[in-house]
């Protein structure tokens, strides 16, 4: 029996489903927030522990596939761990601090009024009545307090991601049953961990470099908690624009009010920003080459977006799952646009791309049908007699 020909589906209908979808997608991923961000977290995590595995038995060949996933859990699972417990721990103190310099800000505040020719300068009580501060104290605090529960919830979800990672392969071959659609699922799943893992060792050397330098500067001008601010940078790094805002801007503001002169808050300034000039302009670009190839457009919009749908998890992990987002839509003719408009060149993996083969997209049951059909006969040319 023929198949009956499928429906050809307009390109126009097909990217107003893919607009639909995006948004419908985009909601559900806002509402589902408390449990998705943990997953996010955790999958991130068993990123990192994959790729620390694979450096160490690369290094120690002796080591052994167990022994090298065991260390590299131990060690993602207490940075992040430490991370977690210094913000939530240090965090208190630095807004006690600035309650407690709050006379110094009035004199600040009101010495740089002067210096402006300003009339009836404002007062750090007269912003904490209009900003209400009492309502933004709540918020950190509550968020404070989320952190190690949230921590929790993501060891518990990496838990259970390594227990069911055993299947992982039987679920692939289900799903892409043809050798050449499984080889380009694992294409893709490849370019997606190699992009993610280039761009944390990436974002961590020239964080740490950032970090150390910004420290040292602190330590010279005589800042106090300088270890801490060069971590605190170190975190925020991770986190793009905003993250270099933040180590570039934020102890300039607490030197204002620690010193009773403006020359060094004015050396923290000049040195962070010469420090964020010279490895982010030099030696980023240098690093990261053609790794991640995103529109910086695209690392905006995708910052924005990810931190209004799951806050500052969003923010720290919102290029790779833009990265993410890209290999997906390259492998599907009808979003390749997609990847394109969010790539910087146009050409989102250049070279490296696998020719796309329409079995990753059509299962071989749909195919099966018009195989297993008869061949008809071709039709015989009629005698010559029959004709006459």
């Amino acid at each position: 029996m023929p198949s009956l020909p499928q429906p050809q589906v307009s390109s126009t209908a097909r990217n107003a489903l893919m607009v639909i979808a995006a948004t419908c997608g985009g909601a559900a991923l806002f509402f589902l927030r408390p449990i998705l961000t943990p997953l996010a977290l955790a999958l991130f995590m068993m990123v990192i522990i994959d790729g620390l595995s694979r450096v160490l038995r690369s290094r120690i060949p002796k080591l052994s596939e167990t022994a090298a996933l065991a260390v590299a859990i131990l060690v993602t699972v207490l940075g992040f761990g430490v991370t977690v417990m210094l913000i939530a721990g240090n965090a208190p103190s630095f807004i006690g601090q600035l309650v407690a310099d709050a006379p110094r800000l009035n004199a600040v505040i009101h010495d740089l009024a002067h210096r402006l020719h300003m009339h009836n300068p404002p007062t750090v009580q007269r912003l904490a009545r209009q900003l209400d501060p009492a309502k933004y104290a709540g918020g950190v605090a509550q968020t404070l307090q989320g952190l190690v529960s949230t921590f929790l919830f993501i060891l518990i979800y990496l838990g259970f991601l390594f227990a069911s990672r055993a299947g992982f392969r039987k679920k692939a071959d289900r799903l892409w049953p043809h050798p050449a659609g499984r080889d380009n699922a694992t294409a893709a799943f490849d370019r997606i961990r190699n992009g993610i893992e280039r761009y944390l060792w990436v974002q961590t050397v020239t964080g740490l470099m950032i970090a150390v330098a910004s420290a040292l500067i602190l330590m010279a001008v005589g800042m106090p908690n300088a270890v801490f601010w060069g971590f605190l940078i170190l975190v925020t790094s991770y986190v793009p624009i905003i993250g270099g805002m933040i180590g570039q801007f934020l102890p300039p503001l607490f030197a204002l009010v620690e010193f009773n002169n403006y020359w060094q808050p004015g050396l923290v300034l000049v040195g962070l920003t010469m420090v964020q000039m010279v490895v982010g302009s030099i030696i980023f670009p240098r690093m990261q080459g053609r790794s991640l190839n995103l529109d910086p457009v695209v690392i905006l919009l995708a910052l924005s977006f990810w931190g209004l749908v799951w806050g500052v998890p969003g923010m720290f992990l919102s290029t790779p799952l833009t990265v993410t987002l890209m290999v997906v839509a390259d492998q599907f003719p009808g979003s390749r646009w997609v990847a394109i408009l969010l790539s910087s060149d146009g050409d989102p993996f250049g070279e490296e791309k696998p020719t796309s083969d329409p079995s990753m997209t059509v299962p071989v049951a749909e195919a099966a049908p018009e195989a297993q059909s008869e061949p008809q006969p071709a039709p015989q040319p009629e005698p010559a007699s029959s004709r006459a």
